[in-house]
């Protein structure tokens, strides 16, 4: 069993993640610092869980914002997937 965790925008990911899906939290992070310039992006929190042993780790939306971000991992690939977008709307995925 994994115990998930949560940290903070701009903080470092834990250590146990693969190296894909830490490239795509750091893309993630530099893409939502150049859209809030001037807003702080500090109270904004990572969530780590895990399924079957694959990690998914989600940003918390942004205040005033309910555009969510998921980064999951494909083992069999090594690439991290990002979905992102309203929850009301449909979302757009980029595999790195």
């Amino acid at each position: 069993m994994q115990l998930g965790t949560r940290w903070a925008f701009g903080a470092e990911p834990p250590t146990r993640l693969p190296d894909a899906v830490v490239a795509a939290i750091a893309e993630v992070e530099q893409a939502a610092s150049d859209a809030s310039k001037g807003s702080d992006a500090s109270a904004r929190r990572w969530t780590l869980t895990w399924l079957e042993g694959r990690p998914i780790v989600e940003l918390d939306p942004a205040h005033g914002s309910e555009d969510v971000t998921v980064i999951r991992f494909n083992p069999s690939s090594g690439a991290a997937t990002i979905a992102a977008g309203d929850s009301g709307e449909e979302w757009v995925e980029e595999e790195l």
